[in-house]
Protein backbone atom coordinates (compact mmCIF):
# COMPACT_ATOMS: atom_id res chain seq x y z
CA UNK A 1 0.00 0.00 0.00
CA UNK A 2 1.39 3.34 -1.04
CA UNK A 3 0.13 5.32 1.95
CA UNK A 4 0.29 4.76 5.72
CA UNK A 5 -2.88 4.95 7.83
CA UNK A 6 -3.00 7.97 10.13
CA UNK A 7 -3.57 5.80 13.21
CA UNK A 8 -0.15 4.20 12.63
CA UNK A 9 1.60 7.50 11.95
CA UNK A 10 0.29 9.08 15.16
CA UNK A 11 1.96 6.26 17.15
CA UNK A 12 5.19 6.39 15.15
CA UNK A 13 8.49 7.91 16.30
CA UNK A 14 10.25 7.23 13.03
CA UNK A 15 11.12 10.93 12.57
CA UNK A 16 12.63 11.93 9.24
CA UNK A 17 10.99 9.03 7.40
CA UNK A 18 9.25 9.89 4.12
CA UNK A 19 5.53 9.06 4.31
CA UNK A 20 2.41 9.41 2.20
CA UNK A 21 -0.92 10.36 3.82
CA UNK A 22 -4.31 10.11 2.12
CA UNK A 23 -7.48 11.38 3.71
CA UNK A 24 -10.09 14.13 3.93
CA UNK A 25 -9.43 17.71 4.97
CA UNK A 26 -11.00 18.63 8.29
CA UNK A 27 -9.55 22.15 8.44
CA UNK A 28 -7.04 24.26 6.52
CA UNK A 29 -5.55 27.18 8.47
CA UNK A 30 -3.31 30.09 7.45
CA UNK A 31 -2.71 28.55 4.02
CA UNK A 32 -0.26 26.32 5.88
CA UNK A 33 -1.76 23.76 8.29
CA UNK A 34 -3.95 20.95 6.94
CA UNK A 35 -5.76 18.72 9.47
CA UNK A 36 -6.28 15.39 7.67
CA UNK A 37 -8.41 12.44 8.76
CA UNK A 38 -8.66 9.06 7.02
CA UNK A 39 -11.14 7.41 9.37
CA UNK A 40 -8.58 5.14 11.05
CA UNK A 41 -8.49 7.36 14.17
CA UNK A 42 -10.69 10.00 15.74
CA UNK A 43 -7.54 12.14 15.78
CA UNK A 44 -6.29 14.07 12.74
CA UNK A 45 -2.74 14.37 11.56
CA UNK A 46 -1.42 17.81 10.70
CA UNK A 47 0.40 18.37 7.45
CA UNK A 48 2.43 21.58 7.22
CA UNK A 49 2.84 22.90 3.70
CA UNK A 50 5.20 25.47 2.24
CA UNK A 51 2.49 27.70 0.77
CA UNK A 52 5.00 29.98 -0.93
CA UNK A 53 6.12 27.08 -3.10
CA UNK A 54 2.67 25.50 -3.54
CA UNK A 55 0.76 26.58 -6.67
CA UNK A 56 -2.29 28.78 -6.01
CA UNK A 57 -4.56 26.46 -7.97
CA UNK A 58 -3.71 23.66 -5.45
CA UNK A 59 -4.11 25.92 -2.38
CA UNK A 60 -7.57 26.99 -3.57
CA UNK A 61 -8.66 23.35 -3.80
CA UNK A 62 -7.58 22.42 -0.22
CA UNK A 63 -11.03 22.91 1.26
CA UNK A 64 -12.99 21.21 4.09
CA UNK A 65 -14.15 17.81 2.87
CA UNK A 66 -11.72 17.53 -0.04
CA UNK A 67 -9.70 14.31 -0.38
CA UNK A 68 -5.93 14.91 -0.52
CA UNK A 69 -2.66 13.07 -0.95
CA UNK A 70 0.28 14.48 0.99
CA UNK A 71 3.86 13.30 0.63
CA UNK A 72 6.42 14.50 3.15
CA UNK A 73 8.59 13.73 6.15
CA UNK A 74 7.34 12.66 9.54
CA UNK A 75 8.63 15.20 12.09
CA UNK A 76 8.17 15.88 15.78
CA UNK A 77 5.43 18.43 16.23
CA UNK A 78 6.13 21.75 17.87
CA UNK A 79 2.43 22.54 18.32
CA UNK A 80 0.21 21.47 21.20
CA UNK A 81 -2.10 18.50 21.01
CA UNK A 82 -0.09 16.28 18.70
CA UNK A 83 3.22 14.42 18.92
CA UNK A 84 3.92 14.14 15.17
CA UNK A 85 3.10 15.97 11.97
CA UNK A 86 4.00 15.72 8.31
CA UNK A 87 6.25 18.31 6.74
CA UNK A 88 4.81 18.24 3.24
CA UNK A 89 6.95 18.18 0.12
CA UNK A 90 4.14 17.36 -2.31
CA UNK A 91 0.36 17.96 -2.14
CA UNK A 92 -2.23 16.79 -4.66
CA UNK A 93 -6.03 16.75 -4.69
CA UNK A 94 -7.72 13.36 -5.09
CA UNK A 95 -11.30 14.64 -4.90
CA UNK A 96 -12.58 18.22 -4.73
CA UNK A 97 -15.17 19.51 -2.27
CA UNK A 98 -17.08 22.71 -2.96
CA UNK A 99 -16.79 24.65 0.33
CA UNK A 100 -20.03 26.52 -0.43
CA UNK A 101 -22.01 23.30 -0.64
CA UNK A 102 -20.24 20.93 1.77
CA UNK A 103 -22.56 20.82 4.82
CA UNK A 104 -19.92 19.95 7.45
CA UNK A 105 -17.94 22.90 8.71
CA UNK A 106 -15.14 23.05 11.29
CA UNK A 107 -17.57 23.79 14.12
CA UNK A 108 -19.77 21.82 16.46
CA UNK A 109 -22.91 20.67 14.66
CA UNK A 110 -26.04 19.58 16.50
CA UNK A 111 -26.89 15.87 16.47
CA UNK A 112 -30.30 16.78 14.97
CA UNK A 113 -28.59 18.46 12.03
CA UNK A 114 -26.22 15.50 11.57
CA UNK A 115 -29.19 13.08 11.45
CA UNK A 116 -30.37 15.00 8.38
CA UNK A 117 -27.06 14.27 6.67
CA UNK A 118 -26.50 10.75 7.99
CA UNK A 119 -24.55 9.91 4.81
CA UNK A 120 -21.84 12.41 5.83
CA UNK A 121 -21.92 12.28 9.62
CA UNK A 122 -19.34 9.45 9.70
CA UNK A 123 -16.77 12.12 8.90
CA UNK A 124 -17.18 13.78 12.29
CA UNK A 125 -15.18 12.87 15.40
CA UNK A 126 -18.29 11.95 17.40
CA UNK A 127 -19.60 9.48 14.84
CA UNK A 128 -16.16 8.08 14.12
CA UNK A 129 -15.97 7.23 17.84
CA UNK A 130 -19.55 5.85 18.06
CA UNK A 131 -19.18 3.49 15.12
CA UNK A 132 -15.73 2.30 16.20
CA UNK A 133 -17.30 1.34 19.55
CA UNK A 134 -20.22 -0.28 17.73
CA UNK A 135 -17.76 -2.28 15.65
CA UNK A 136 -15.88 -3.41 18.80
CA UNK A 137 -19.10 -4.48 20.52
CA UNK A 138 -20.27 -6.46 17.47
CA UNK A 139 -16.92 -8.23 17.25
CA UNK A 140 -16.97 -8.93 21.00
CA UNK A 141 -20.45 -10.52 20.77
CA UNK A 142 -19.22 -13.01 18.18
CA UNK A 143 -15.98 -13.58 20.11
CA UNK A 144 -17.87 -14.27 23.36
CA UNK A 145 -20.11 -16.93 21.85
CA UNK A 146 -17.34 -18.43 19.75
CA UNK A 147 -15.18 -18.93 22.85
CA UNK A 148 -18.11 -20.79 24.47
CA UNK A 149 -18.65 -23.09 21.48
CA UNK A 150 -22.01 -21.63 20.41
CA UNK A 151 -23.11 -22.13 16.80
CA UNK A 152 -23.83 -18.88 14.94
CA UNK A 153 -27.15 -19.42 13.21
CA UNK A 154 -28.50 -17.10 10.49
CA UNK A 155 -32.23 -17.09 11.08
CA UNK A 156 -34.58 -15.83 8.32
CA UNK A 157 -35.42 -12.17 7.85
CA UNK A 158 -38.65 -13.06 6.01
CA UNK A 159 -41.03 -15.05 8.18
CA UNK A 160 -44.58 -16.29 8.25
CA UNK A 161 -44.81 -16.15 12.06
CA UNK A 162 -45.04 -13.41 14.66
CA UNK A 163 -42.71 -14.37 17.51
CA UNK A 164 -44.04 -11.80 19.91
CA UNK A 165 -47.68 -11.98 18.95
CA UNK A 166 -47.67 -8.18 18.84
CA UNK A 167 -48.69 -7.90 15.23
CA UNK A 168 -46.57 -4.81 14.53
CA UNK A 169 -44.85 -6.23 11.47
CA UNK A 170 -43.84 -5.04 8.02
CA UNK A 171 -45.54 -7.03 5.30
CA UNK A 172 -43.45 -8.52 2.49
CA UNK A 173 -45.34 -8.84 -0.79
CA UNK A 174 -44.98 -8.82 -4.57
CA UNK A 175 -48.73 -8.36 -5.14
CA UNK A 176 -49.83 -5.51 -7.39
CA UNK A 177 -51.16 -3.03 -4.83
CA UNK A 178 -53.30 -1.37 -7.50
CA UNK A 179 -54.96 -4.65 -8.33
CA UNK A 180 -54.88 -6.89 -5.24
CA UNK A 181 -56.23 -10.44 -5.86
CA UNK A 182 -59.19 -11.32 -3.65
CA UNK A 183 -60.76 -14.58 -2.45
CA UNK A 184 -64.48 -15.22 -2.92
CA UNK A 185 -65.09 -13.81 0.55
CA UNK A 186 -63.27 -10.59 -0.36
CA UNK A 187 -60.08 -11.26 1.68
CA UNK A 188 -56.64 -10.67 0.14
CA UNK A 189 -55.67 -13.88 -1.67
CA UNK A 190 -52.13 -14.49 -0.42
CA UNK A 191 -51.97 -17.75 -2.37
CA UNK A 192 -51.24 -15.47 -5.33
CA UNK A 193 -48.34 -13.85 -3.48
CA UNK A 194 -44.66 -14.80 -3.93
CA UNK A 195 -44.52 -17.22 -0.96
CA UNK A 196 -48.10 -18.42 -1.34
CA UNK A 197 -48.95 -17.06 2.12
CA UNK A 198 -48.83 -13.84 4.15
CA UNK A 199 -45.19 -13.05 5.12
CA UNK A 200 -43.48 -10.33 7.12
CA UNK A 201 -40.10 -9.00 8.12
CA UNK A 202 -39.06 -10.72 11.33
CA UNK A 203 -39.38 -9.16 14.78
CA UNK A 204 -37.12 -11.84 16.27
CA UNK A 205 -35.04 -14.84 15.29
CA UNK A 206 -36.00 -16.60 18.51
CA UNK A 207 -38.47 -19.22 17.33
CA UNK A 208 -36.16 -20.43 14.56
CA UNK A 209 -33.29 -20.21 17.06
CA UNK A 210 -35.14 -22.60 19.37
CA UNK A 211 -35.32 -25.18 16.58
CA UNK A 212 -31.55 -25.00 16.14
CA UNK A 213 -30.84 -25.08 19.90
CA UNK A 214 -32.82 -28.31 20.17
CA UNK A 215 -30.32 -29.91 17.83
CA UNK A 216 -26.99 -28.14 18.42
CA UNK A 217 -27.42 -27.41 22.14
CA UNK A 218 -26.22 -23.80 22.19
CA UNK A 219 -26.76 -21.34 19.35
CA UNK A 220 -27.01 -17.61 18.85
CA UNK A 221 -28.36 -15.37 16.16
CA UNK A 222 -27.26 -11.78 15.65
CA UNK A 223 -28.97 -9.89 12.88
CA UNK A 224 -31.48 -7.23 11.85
CA UNK A 225 -35.06 -7.31 13.13
CA UNK A 226 -37.99 -5.07 12.27
CA UNK A 227 -40.92 -3.59 14.13
CA UNK A 228 -43.65 -1.49 12.50
CA UNK A 229 -44.36 0.39 15.70
CA UNK A 230 -45.29 3.98 14.92
CA UNK A 231 -43.11 5.27 17.73
CA UNK A 232 -41.18 8.48 17.24
CA UNK A 233 -39.05 8.34 20.38
CA UNK A 234 -35.37 8.43 21.29
CA UNK A 235 -35.52 4.72 22.16
CA UNK A 236 -37.26 3.12 19.17
CA UNK A 237 -36.22 2.15 15.66
CA UNK A 238 -38.15 0.36 12.93
CA UNK A 239 -35.01 -1.60 11.98
CA UNK A 240 -32.59 -2.70 14.69
CA UNK A 241 -30.19 -5.54 15.48
CA UNK A 242 -30.79 -8.25 18.05
CA UNK A 243 -28.43 -10.66 19.79
CA UNK A 244 -30.47 -13.78 20.57
CA UNK A 245 -28.89 -16.91 22.08
CA UNK A 246 -30.93 -20.06 22.72
CA UNK A 247 -29.64 -22.88 24.91
CA UNK A 248 -30.94 -26.41 25.40
CA UNK A 249 -30.90 -27.78 28.96
CA UNK A 250 -30.58 -24.26 30.44
CA UNK A 251 -32.79 -23.30 33.37
CA UNK A 252 -33.59 -19.66 34.14
CA UNK A 253 -30.57 -19.29 36.50
CA UNK A 254 -28.18 -20.49 33.75
CA UNK A 255 -29.82 -18.02 31.38
CA UNK A 256 -29.28 -15.11 33.78
CA UNK A 257 -25.64 -16.08 34.38
CA UNK A 258 -24.92 -16.16 30.63
CA UNK A 259 -26.61 -12.81 29.98
CA UNK A 260 -24.69 -11.13 32.81
CA UNK A 261 -21.40 -12.63 31.58
CA UNK A 262 -22.10 -11.48 28.00
CA UNK A 263 -22.82 -7.87 28.95
CA UNK A 264 -19.75 -7.60 31.17
CA UNK A 265 -17.54 -9.24 28.54
CA UNK A 266 -18.53 -7.00 25.60
CA UNK A 267 -18.40 -3.76 27.61
CA UNK A 268 -14.97 -4.70 28.96
CA UNK A 269 -13.82 -5.47 25.40
CA UNK A 270 -14.98 -2.05 24.20
CA UNK A 271 -13.16 -0.33 27.10
CA UNK A 272 -9.98 -2.30 26.36
CA UNK A 273 -9.95 -1.82 22.57
CA UNK A 274 -11.46 1.67 22.15
CA UNK A 275 -9.88 3.71 24.98
CA UNK A 276 -9.44 6.87 22.85
CA UNK A 277 -12.98 6.72 21.47
CA UNK A 278 -14.59 6.15 24.87
CA UNK A 279 -12.47 8.91 26.45
CA UNK A 280 -13.62 11.25 23.64
CA UNK A 281 -17.28 10.27 24.20
CA UNK A 282 -16.87 10.68 27.97
CA UNK A 283 -15.60 14.25 27.49
CA UNK A 284 -18.36 14.97 24.98
CA UNK A 285 -20.96 13.88 27.53
CA UNK A 286 -19.39 15.94 30.33
CA UNK A 287 -19.49 18.99 28.06
CA UNK A 288 -23.13 18.33 27.16
CA UNK A 289 -24.13 17.94 30.80
CA UNK A 290 -22.77 21.35 31.73
CA UNK A 291 -25.90 22.91 30.23
CA UNK A 292 -28.18 20.79 32.47
CA UNK A 293 -29.25 21.68 36.01
CA UNK A 294 -27.11 19.93 38.65
CA UNK A 295 -29.97 17.62 39.68
CA UNK A 296 -30.26 16.23 36.12
CA UNK A 297 -26.57 15.52 35.67
CA UNK A 298 -25.36 11.96 35.87
CA UNK A 299 -23.59 11.00 39.10
CA UNK A 300 -21.09 8.92 37.13
CA UNK A 301 -19.11 9.84 34.02
CA UNK A 302 -19.22 7.43 31.06
CA UNK A 303 -16.19 5.34 32.02
CA UNK A 304 -17.34 5.12 35.65
CA UNK A 305 -20.78 4.00 34.42
CA UNK A 306 -19.25 1.24 32.27
CA UNK A 307 -17.08 0.06 35.14
CA UNK A 308 -20.16 0.19 37.38
CA UNK A 309 -21.68 -2.58 35.24
CA UNK A 310 -18.49 -4.63 35.02
CA UNK A 311 -17.60 -4.40 38.74
CA UNK A 312 -21.03 -5.12 40.28
CA UNK A 313 -22.85 -8.41 40.57
CA UNK A 314 -26.29 -7.81 39.13
CA UNK A 315 -29.02 -7.74 41.79
CA UNK A 316 -31.61 -10.51 41.25
CA UNK A 317 -35.12 -9.55 42.34
CA UNK A 318 -38.55 -11.04 41.65
CA UNK A 319 -41.23 -8.93 40.02
CA UNK A 320 -43.34 -9.29 43.20
CA UNK A 321 -40.48 -7.90 45.36
CA UNK A 322 -39.96 -5.06 42.87
CA UNK A 323 -43.65 -4.08 42.94
CA UNK A 324 -43.49 -3.97 46.74
CA UNK A 325 -40.41 -1.69 46.62
CA UNK A 326 -41.98 0.58 44.00
CA UNK A 327 -45.32 0.89 45.82
CA UNK A 328 -43.54 2.00 48.99
CA UNK A 329 -41.13 4.30 47.11
CA UNK A 330 -41.18 8.08 47.57
CA UNK A 331 -41.87 8.92 43.88
CA UNK A 332 -44.88 6.59 43.91
CA UNK A 333 -46.26 7.83 47.22
CA UNK A 334 -45.73 11.46 46.22
CA UNK A 335 -47.28 10.75 42.80
CA UNK A 336 -44.07 11.75 40.96
CA UNK A 337 -44.13 8.71 38.67
CA UNK A 338 -45.92 9.34 35.40
CA UNK A 339 -47.35 5.81 35.68
CA UNK A 340 -48.27 5.14 39.33
CA UNK A 341 -47.84 1.59 40.65
CA UNK A 342 -51.14 0.64 42.19
CA UNK A 343 -50.61 -3.05 42.68
CA UNK A 344 -49.42 -6.39 41.43
CA UNK A 345 -49.87 -6.94 37.68
CA UNK A 346 -48.69 -3.48 36.59
CA UNK A 347 -46.49 -3.41 33.49
CA UNK A 348 -43.25 -1.72 34.55
CA UNK A 349 -42.23 1.40 32.61
CA UNK A 350 -38.72 2.69 32.11
CA UNK A 351 -39.13 5.22 34.99
CA UNK A 352 -39.78 2.29 37.39
CA UNK A 353 -36.90 0.27 35.99
CA UNK A 354 -34.50 3.19 36.30
CA UNK A 355 -35.65 3.88 39.89
CA UNK A 356 -34.80 0.31 40.90
CA UNK A 357 -31.35 0.47 39.27
CA UNK A 358 -30.24 4.02 39.94
CA UNK A 359 -31.92 4.91 43.22
CA UNK A 360 -32.80 1.75 45.10
CA UNK A 361 -30.20 -0.94 44.43
CA UNK A 362 -27.53 1.27 42.79
CA UNK A 363 -26.43 -1.58 40.53
CA UNK A 364 -27.80 -3.41 37.46
CA UNK A 365 -30.90 -5.43 38.30
CA UNK A 366 -32.28 -8.72 36.95
CA UNK A 367 -36.05 -8.89 37.44
CA UNK A 368 -37.61 -12.36 37.32
CA UNK A 369 -40.97 -14.13 37.51
CA UNK A 370 -43.32 -11.66 35.84
CA UNK A 371 -47.12 -12.02 35.69
CA UNK A 372 -48.06 -14.34 32.87
CA UNK A 373 -50.53 -11.85 31.40
CA UNK A 374 -47.92 -9.23 30.51
CA UNK A 375 -45.41 -11.62 28.93
CA UNK A 376 -45.15 -13.64 25.71
CA UNK A 377 -46.88 -16.98 25.07
CA UNK A 378 -43.69 -19.07 24.89
CA UNK A 379 -42.46 -18.41 28.46
CA UNK A 380 -42.43 -21.26 30.96
CA UNK A 381 -45.21 -21.02 33.49
CA UNK A 382 -44.44 -21.22 37.20
CA UNK A 383 -46.78 -23.11 39.56
CA UNK A 384 -49.61 -20.87 40.79
CA UNK A 385 -48.49 -19.12 44.02
CA UNK A 386 -50.32 -19.06 47.37
CA UNK A 387 -52.24 -15.92 46.27
CA UNK A 388 -53.49 -17.65 43.12
CA UNK A 389 -51.14 -15.59 40.93
CA UNK A 390 -49.74 -17.01 37.73
CA UNK A 391 -46.18 -16.01 36.84
CA UNK A 392 -43.68 -17.05 34.17
CA UNK A 393 -39.94 -17.77 34.33
CA UNK A 394 -38.97 -14.55 32.61
CA UNK A 395 -36.00 -12.31 33.28
CA UNK A 396 -35.25 -8.72 32.28
CA UNK A 397 -31.89 -7.06 32.90
CA UNK A 398 -32.15 -3.37 33.75
CA UNK A 399 -29.33 -0.85 33.25
CA UNK A 400 -28.74 2.70 34.52
CA UNK A 401 -29.97 5.37 32.11
CA UNK A 402 -31.45 2.80 29.74
CA UNK A 403 -33.96 0.64 31.57
CA UNK A 404 -34.43 -2.77 29.94
CA UNK A 405 -31.26 -4.04 28.24
CA UNK A 406 -32.12 -7.75 28.04
CA UNK A 407 -35.40 -9.63 27.88
CA UNK A 408 -35.39 -13.40 28.20
CA UNK A 409 -36.99 -16.45 29.74
CA UNK A 410 -36.99 -20.14 30.19
CA UNK A 411 -39.17 -21.43 27.37
CA UNK A 412 -42.29 -23.55 27.90
CA UNK A 413 -41.25 -27.07 26.91
CA UNK A 414 -44.60 -28.70 27.79
CA UNK A 415 -46.65 -29.13 24.60
CA UNK A 416 -50.04 -29.07 26.29
CA UNK A 417 -49.34 -25.89 28.28
CA UNK A 418 -47.87 -24.17 25.22
CA UNK A 419 -50.85 -25.01 22.99
CA UNK A 420 -53.29 -23.86 25.70
CA UNK A 421 -51.42 -20.56 26.07
CA UNK A 422 -51.30 -19.98 22.30
CA UNK A 423 -55.09 -20.47 22.22
CA UNK A 424 -55.50 -17.91 25.02
CA UNK A 425 -53.55 -15.22 23.17
CA UNK A 426 -55.03 -16.05 19.75
CA UNK A 427 -52.02 -17.57 17.94
CA UNK A 428 -53.30 -20.22 15.47
CA UNK A 429 -51.53 -23.53 16.17
CA UNK A 430 -51.93 -24.74 12.58
CA UNK A 431 -49.48 -22.03 11.43
CA UNK A 432 -46.95 -23.05 14.08
CA UNK A 433 -46.87 -26.83 13.72
CA UNK A 434 -43.18 -26.69 12.84
CA UNK A 435 -42.47 -24.92 16.14
CA UNK A 436 -44.66 -27.26 18.18
CA UNK A 437 -42.80 -30.26 16.75
CA UNK A 438 -39.85 -29.34 18.97
CA UNK A 439 -42.11 -30.12 21.95
CA UNK A 440 -43.33 -33.38 20.38
CA UNK A 441 -40.02 -34.98 19.56
CA UNK A 442 -37.57 -34.91 22.45
CA UNK A 443 -38.64 -31.75 24.28
CA UNK A 444 -36.21 -30.46 26.91
CA UNK A 445 -35.98 -27.46 29.25
CA UNK A 446 -34.37 -24.61 27.32
CA UNK A 447 -33.85 -20.88 27.68
CA UNK A 448 -32.80 -17.83 25.77
CA UNK A 449 -32.76 -14.05 25.73
CA UNK A 450 -32.58 -11.07 23.41
CA UNK A 451 -30.32 -8.02 23.67
CA UNK A 452 -31.24 -4.97 21.62
CA UNK A 453 -27.81 -4.25 20.14
CA UNK A 454 -28.47 -0.53 19.63
CA UNK A 455 -29.43 -0.16 23.28
CA UNK A 456 -26.10 -1.75 24.19
CA UNK A 457 -24.26 0.69 21.88
CA UNK A 458 -26.32 3.56 23.34
CA UNK A 459 -25.23 2.64 26.84
CA UNK A 460 -21.57 2.08 25.96
CA UNK A 461 -21.22 5.35 24.04
CA UNK A 462 -23.23 7.51 26.44
CA UNK A 463 -25.47 8.76 23.63
CA UNK A 464 -29.08 9.57 24.41
CA UNK A 465 -30.85 9.02 21.08
CA UNK A 466 -30.91 5.56 19.52
CA UNK A 467 -30.87 7.13 16.02
CA UNK A 468 -27.29 8.21 16.69
CA UNK A 469 -25.89 4.71 17.21
CA UNK A 470 -27.07 2.99 14.03
CA UNK A 471 -25.52 4.05 10.72
CA UNK A 472 -28.78 4.70 8.86
CA UNK A 473 -31.78 5.00 11.19
CA UNK A 474 -35.15 3.74 9.99
CA UNK A 475 -37.97 5.50 11.79
CA UNK A 476 -41.52 6.64 10.90
CA UNK A 477 -41.38 8.82 7.75
CA UNK A 478 -37.63 8.36 7.45
CA UNK A 479 -35.89 5.94 5.10
CA UNK A 480 -33.31 8.28 3.59
CA UNK A 481 -29.80 7.28 2.60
Amino acid sequence: MEHTRIKELLKSEDFGKEVIVKGWVRTFRNNQFIAINDGSSINNIQAVIDFENTPDEILKRITTGAAVRVKGNLVESLGKGQKVEVKATEVSIIGDSDPEKFPLQPKKHSLEFLREIAHLRFRTGTFNAIFKVRNALAFAVNKFFNERDFVYMHTPIITGSDAEGAGEMFRVTTLDLNNVPRTESGEIDFKEDFFGKSTNLTVSGQLEGELAALAFGNIYTFGPTFRAENSNTTRHLAEFWMIEPEMAFYELEDNMDLAEDLLKYVIRYALDTCPEEIEFLKNRLLEEEKSKPQAERSELNLIEKLNFVIDNNFERVTYTEAIDILMKSKPNQKKQFKYLIEGWGADLQSEHERFLVEKHFKKPVILTDYPREIKSFYMKQNPVDENGRQTVRAMDILFPGIGEMVGGSQREENLEKLVTRMGEVGIPTEEMEWFLDTRRFGSVPHSGFGVGFERLVLFTTGMTNIRDVIPFPRTPNNAEF
